[in-house]
């Protein structure tokens, strides 16, 4: 059955494309939202350019007929730009002036007068969906990329199996239970200590070579987990991996050393390319003077806390690298748009606050002989739109499970210090 889904701004904002993610269902665009869309436009790097694309895309829908009755979309479903008519329509008193009780006025009024449809607001605020449910209106959270907390996978599994396969520096895939449910680049934890990695090339478990006496870039792996995300990080042949952990699991820093060691060491790759979102914690403190990376410097202080740390010792310090911008560069998101990316190895840290769209945005710009880790803590998210099932992190590592180009490490122990562990655990 056909039902009416009304989309609240932060919806198209999320992802620009939605309106297409509805199946053959009627999709409603209420007037306002065309006004915050537009409001939206000249806003900051990740906001304004997805109001440009929505306006991009209902341009390029006007070709196909009239927005305000209704065009047809190619999954069989219908768009349709809605104008609040009169028609002896009240509006309630306990409604005001925000965008917001607009919104819900518009869907309100849809209920009203298409008696032949269900309709359902969906909008990625709480408080809106909250307010719909008590004035009688359906509401849900936009379901198309969101990822269930119980379906997430950790990367690794543990087994028990024959001790004499143990022996074996490779062990054929079809000796493994259920083996048919494996995902490529899985890793497993054998007997209690004995660390294998599911090749899919092999079809085989591949015992690691990575152990708690590697040493890349001065930095050895303190744990289970940090030898899985060595491992992965160390791997050209995984052009994407995922760290996700808690605070002080060392995702920065192992991303970063094994950059370095790649960069540097191996020349496997032309430049190491680091950069994160730019989302602030509490009050904004203002536009900030200087140069790029001057501007960068306070957001990414815990990449060059990790670099400090790391070029100890070296006879050379990171800001050295970073005023010629010839093996390490700190780059502003925005303009990673519209690159092409080849040979080299980037880190996007915090990743978690980037949607799911903007996480393709960034993937797509990967050129030949290019590495990227995404490395976050989808508990710990800033962007108020966005939680543990819809962020762009979780999202890519789930979708890209089956892939034998990624592998995923969910990083369980924290090892910063005891305090830091504890605090992560209880508060």
């Amino acid at each position: 059955m056909v039902k009416n889904f009304v989309l609240d701004t932060n919806v198209l904002i999320h992802d620009p494309k939605a309106i297409f993610n509805f199946q053959d269902n009627n999709v409603i665009i209420p007037f306002p939202v065309l006004e915050e869309i537009d409001n939206l436009k000249t806003r900051g790097e990740r906001t304004g350019a997805a109001a440009r694309e929505v306006n991009r895309v209902l341009d390029g829908l006007r070709k196909d007929g009239n927005l305000r009755k209704g065009v047809k979309l190619e999954n069989g479903g219908c768009l349709r730009i809605l104008t609040l008519e009169e028609n002896g329509f009240k509006i309630p008193k306990y409604l005001g002036r925000k965008m917001d009780d607009f919104i819900l006025m518009y869907a309100m009024y849809l209920k009203e007068h298409d008696k032949k449809h269900e309709t359902y607001l969906v909008s990625k605020d709480i408080n809106i969906r909250i307010k719909a449910e008590a004035i009688g209106i359906v509401a849900q959270d936009y379901l198309t990329d969101r990822i269930e907390y119980e379906d997430y996978f950790e990367g690794f599994m543990e087994l028990n199996i024959e001790e004499k396969l143990i022996e074996k520096d490779k062990i054929n895939i079809n000796l493994i239970e259920n083996h048919e449910n494996i995902s490529p680049n899985t890793y497993f934890d054998l007997n209690n200590g004995n660390y294998y990695r599911y090749s899919e090339k092999e079809k085989a478990l591949v015992k690691l070579d990575v152990s708690l006496f590697t040493e890349v870039f001065g930095i050895n792996p303190r744990n289970r987990e940090q030898i899985f995300a060595f491992d992965a990080l160390l791997n050209d042949e995984i052009p994407l991996v995922t760290l996700v952990g808690s605070a002080g699991t060392g995702k920065t820093l192992l991303a970063l050393a094994v950059g370095l060691f790649k960069v540097l060491d191996e020349k496997k790759y032309k430049k190491l390319l680091v950069s994160k979102p730019v989302i602030p914690v509490g009050k904004d403190i203002g536009f900030l003077p200087g140069s790029i990376q001057e501007k960068m410097k306070p957001w990414l202080q815990p990449i060059y806390d990790n670099l400090d740390y790391l070029f100890q010792g070296k006879g050379k310090k990171p800001d050295e690298y970073l005023e010629k911008r010839e093996i390490l560069e700190i780059e502003v998101l925005s303009y990673i748009r519209g690159r092409s990316i080849p040979e080299q190895y980037m880190i996007i840290d915090e990743a978690q606050n980037l949607t799911p769209h903007e996480i393709k945005t960034i993937i797509t710009r990967v050129g030949e002989n290019t590495k990227i880790v995404l490395t976050g803590d989808p508990f710990q998210i800033d962007n108020p739109y966005l939680g543990f099932s819809s962020n762009g992190l979780t999202y890519v590592s789930s979708k890209f499970r089956e892939s034998p180009l990624a592998a995923h490490v969910y990083l369980l122990k924290g090892e910063r210090s005891e305090l830091a562990s504890k605090a992560a655990e209880i508060l």
